[in-house]
């Protein structure tokens, strides 16, 4: 079994789209519409088979955006999402200016030999970035 993708509810889709496109390369897989339900989604994709599922539904409100991944958890259900990556510094730097916002700088993480940091996309939604290797 494996993670097969990430789902977000975003105000805009193309917009949410074309952040994601260019601050994380992801191309779309293929998009999609339930008319029943005023509902579209576009699944974009990484090279590595990684998926986000970005979503725009009529009439969604926003729901809790922490500033943080400790604020984050003091709500259950779904947190962040948590990018592998080969540099967490030069990524970090990458998506921030492409437009994310940062909620947590780069830094040792609570697992030993991991680097971690967090930002938010355009949209509040929490990404982690982790390096595992050598701090």
């Amino acid at each position: 079994m494996h993670l097969d993708h990430v789902g977000i509810s975003v105000v805009d889709l193309d917009k949410a789209a074309a952040w994601y496109r260019a601050a994380l390369g992801l191309r779309e897989e293929f998009s999609f519409a339930l008319p029943r339900y005023d509902l579209c989604g576009l699944v974009l994709i990484r090279p590595t088979g990684d998926r986000v599922e970005l979503l725009e539904r009529a009439g969604s409100q926003p729901g809790p955006a922490a500033p943080d991944p400790n604020t984050a958890a003091l709500t259950r259900g779904y947190g962040h999402m948590a990018l592998r990556v080969d540099d967490v510094d030069a990524t970090f730097d990458q998506l921030l200016a492409a437009g994310a916002s940062a909620r947590m700088s780069p830094r040792p993480a609570p697992e030993p030999g991991v680097r971690m940091a967090f930002v938010a996309d355009p949209e509040g939604n929490l990404i982690e970035l982790l390096h595992r290797g050598s701090s």
